[in-house]
């Protein structure tokens, strides 16, 4: 998240994605760093997936993830 604390005060759009087993995670990080970046969920596992499996999951994502990178 210190990478996108930097984007962030530099003016420049960032977040993450990451599945959803790190929600916690996340939320914790952006309270000790106090900063909560933009973020989208997806769901977990990935490792396991097949292609077809990350495509619709890709796919479903990609609303979020495009307003992600352009917000501001």
């Amino acid at each position: 998240m210190h990478d996108i604390l930097d984007l962030d005060r530099r003016g420049l759009p960032g977040g993450f994605v990451a599945s959803e087993e790190f929600v916690e995670a996340a939320s914790a990080q952006a309270k000790s760093l106090g900063f909560d970046p933009h973020k989208v969920f997806v769901p977990h596992p990935i490792q396991d997936r097949t292609d077809e499996e990350m495509q619709q999951i890709a796919e479903n994502a990609f609303d979020e993830v495009l307003a992600l990178i352009l917000s501001k």
